[in-house]
């Protein structure tokens, strides 16, 4: 089997490890509750760098810190 690389957000264990959750990270990164909320909850969720990018700020965090590479079987 070969193998890929997938990436996958981090954005609610980061969060989550500073203590914050959706509905304040969404005001501190102002953006919609829905979108903080996709990419909460699906990991996958296709993101733009702008709204990654202003997730990165509220959190204090390089936007690298909120990706990751996972390997995926195929």
């Amino acid at each position: 089997m070969r193998s890929s690389i997938m990436r996958r957000l981090r954005v609610k264990e980061v969060a989550q490890a500073k203590g914050i959750g959706m509905a304040k990270l969404s005001r501190m990164a102002d953006l919609s509750y829905r979108t903080v909320q996709s990419v909460w909850h699906n990991p996958q969720h296709d993101v733009s760098f702008f709204t990654l990018d202003k997730i990165a700020k509220a959190l204090g965090v390089p936007v690298t810190d909120l990706i990751e590479d996972v390997p995926e079987e195929k």
